[in-house]
């Protein structure tokens, strides 16, 4: 979880809001990504969907069946998608998102029943250092564009 939050870190260097992922095959990390929405102008480029195409690219496989997915922020609604399209055995991750959040908060795609896939799910790892990432750079925002 630490190498996703170096990626967060990544992020908010970038202006990007700070969420970060890696994607782990036998204990060696085979897929990065951080979100890059802004820079790429590209509303899918989320850090679990770039982590993910990364690891895929890596096993020549769209099935990472045996992989485990570590991510700072609970996945949304469409990287929740992906990551029961391709089959991560295991989600990592560790701040819950109240207004996007796929995986528990306000939705639960992943615990339905209703998909021939399911990953098993951890949350709250470095939840408190996720969280602050996040409050911090929308603290920043926030101030930025109220000029103060």
């Amino acid at each position: 979880m630490y190498a996703a939050l170096q990626q967060a870190e990544i992020a908010a260097e970038k202006d990007e809001v700070p969420i970060g992922a890696v994607i782990v095959y036998k204990n060696r990390i085979i897929g990065r990504g951080y979100n890059q929405t802004e820079t790429l102008n590209d509303a899918t480029a989320h850090a679990e969907m770039i982590a993910i195409t990364a690891a895929a690219n890596h096993l020549k496989s769209k099935f990472l069946d045996e992989c485990e997915l570590y991510v700072t922020v609970e996945p949304c609604v469409m990287c929740t998608g992906a990551i029961l399209l391709s089959r991560i055995k295991r989600i990592y991750f560790g701040t819950f998102e109240p207004k996007f959040g796929a995986c528990g908060s306000l939705f639960d795609l992943i615990n339905t029943g209703r998909y021939n896939h399911k990953p098993e799910l951890f949350s709250g790892i470095y939840a408190d250092e996720s969280k602050m990432l996040l409050e911090t750079f929308f603290k920043s925002k926030r101030k930025n564009n109220n000029g103060k």
